[in-house]
């Protein structure tokens, strides 16, 4: 599985942690940055992030900020992403289940290591069930006038 990865200044140390994490656990992983502590605005991060997630280059995304909102607002304006910003790993379970969400977005300031790497392993392993959110699902891209 392929997973592209971006996070500003706030996020880039969880960032990093979550990157090795996810290698040891075999999954593919490009880093779209940022690379260090500077300040760095989202923006520039969550949007390669999401084209290649939307492009289908990457099977699903991962994203951090401090809060985590600027980046996945961000991500969302994207069509064909469902960018779910979740803090514990029922959550994030749901986003897969229910909202076929094709990116994780962390709020690396609100979150453990540890709270964040069960995020991860439950959002890359959870399959979206279809069903009668399939509906839902597609309707989210139809716009607000659909109903």
């Amino acid at each position: 599985m392929k997973i592209a990865i971006g996070a500003d200044h706030a996020g880039f140390q969880l960032k990093e942690k979550m990157k090795t994490y996810l290698q040891t656990k075999g999954y593919e992983i490009k880093d779209f940055g940022c690379y260090s502590e500077e300040r760095a605005d989202y923006p520039n991060f969550a949007h390669p992030v999401s084209s290649a997630v939307e492009n289908k280059e990457f099977d699903f995304g991962l994203l951090l900020c401090g809060s985590g909102n600027g980046i996945n607002m961000t991500a969302n304006k994207h069509k064909g992403i469902r960018s779910a910003l979740c803090w514990n790993a029922e959550i994030a379970s749901l986003a897969r289940q229910h909202n076929d969400a094709n990116i994780l977005t962390l709020p690396a300031r609100f979150i453990s290591e540890e709270e964040a790497k069960k995020c991860v392993d439950v959002f890359y392993t959870t399959a979206f069930e279809g069903g009668r959110h399939a509906d839902r699902v597609k309707k989210i891209s139809l716009g607000a006038d659909n109903k």
